[in-house]
């Protein structure tokens, strides 16, 4: 998958501004199970938002490209201890991308 262009980018930030997190990372880190629960949610809403609990000792960026690496997701932005990823849904995209 292509990397995000700027103006790409700048659209999901604004459009994940209104998201609540879907997933929450805490003590237990990124284990299968979180990893997989991030891909389902990616199926099924395309852009997704992490909230990252300071007791799962992660660095943001880490897990944020971590999470990536293993979900084949797209980092938009990491903001404070949120993480936002795309990941076009190849069967039934929701998002178009400008």
């Amino acid at each position: 998958m292509s990397q995000l262009s700027t103006k790409q980018r700048q659209y999901l930030k604004g459009l994940a501004h209104s998201l609540n997190p879907v997933i929450q990372i805490g003590k237990d880190g990124l284990s299968e199970g979180i990893i997989s629960q991030i891909s389902e949610s990616l199926d099924d809403h395309e852009l997704i938002k992490i909230n990252l609990l300071e007791s799962s000792g992660l660095d943001r960026n880490e897990a944020a490209e971590e999470i990536c690496r293993k979900t084949g997701a797209q980092k938009v932005q990491v903001l404070g201890f949120k993480i936002i990823l795309f990941r076009r849904n190849k069967e039934k995209a929701q998002i178009t991308l400008p």
